[in-house]
C-alpha cells in the first residue's frame, strides 16, 4: 500500500509589513510547488527563504493543503 499523500503548497511573496501577512502585490506572488510530504516542502521552503534572506520583506510559508482537503 502507498503512504498516504500529506499534500502541502510552498509559496511566498513580498509582505506590506513584517508584522503582517499581507502581501504586497498579488500579482506577484511566487507560487514554488506542490508537494508530496512536509519534509519536502520544508526542503523547497528553505531553499526559497535561503535564496530572498537579503530582503526582510519576502517570506515564504508553507500550507497544509491535505488539512483542507479532509471533510
Amino acid at each position: 500500500m502507498l503512504p498516504k499523500q500529506l499534500l502541502h503548497l510552498v509559496f511566498g511573496g513580498e509582505l506590506t509589513r513584517l508584522d503582517g501577512t499581507e502581501f504586497r502585490d498579488l500579482s506577484k506572488l511566487d507560487i514554488v510547488g506542490i508537494y508530496p510530504d512536509y519534509a519536502s516542502a520544508l526542503a523547497a521552503w528553505k531553499a526559497k527563504a535561503q535564496q530572498t534572506v537579503d530582503n526582510a520583506h519576502i517570506r515564504y510559508f508553507i500550507v497544509h493543503l491535505h488539512r483542507l482537503l479532509e471533510p
